[in-house]
């Protein structure tokens, strides 16, 4: 089973998470590799230059997020992307992946927390997506 690992920054220290850097790329990870094989998913928030402004300029400082200030998708798109394709391709037969985030900005993870948790409410399943550590380092 593959760990997808989503973020523009940082590089996740273990060896098994498979590292993509946005939306295009997670998506084609997702498809390539198989929901059925995929027992993990950690998502960042902010990916790209105007999320991070968004970020500094807004959230950190007003703790207000505005999603008209990102012109990048985030990964609150890639979560609803991901429930998308669960749910268009039938794929109740097999398990949805754990979610999870390791953002750095509080209102972005709860946003993912919140649309990954209500689905899994509606399936009827335990509500498991926290906000997570993972030990990374930065890329370059």
């Amino acid at each position: 089973m593959y760990k997808i690992y989503l973020d523009d920054v940082r590089v996740p220290k273990d060896k098994e998470w498979i590292l993509v850097k946005n939306y295009d790329e997670f998506v084609n990870k997702i498809k390539e590799l198989g929901l059925e094989n995929i027992s993990t998913i950690s998502l960042d928030h902010d990916l790209g230059e105007s999320a991070m402004r968004e970020y500094f300029n807004n959230v950190a400082p007003n703790y207000e997020l505005n999603y008209d200030n990102i012109t990048e998708k985030t990964g609150l798109d890639c979560a609803k992307w991901l429930i998308n394709h669960y749910l268009e391709n039938n794929e109740d037969k097999i398990s949805f992946p754990n979610v999870y985030t390791h953002s750095a900005n509080p209102i972005g993870a709860s946003n993912i927390m919140g649309v990954v948790n209500n689905f899994l409410k509606n399936m009827r399943k335990p509500q498991t997506c926290v906000r997570v550590r993972i030990e990374h380092t930065i890329s370059k």
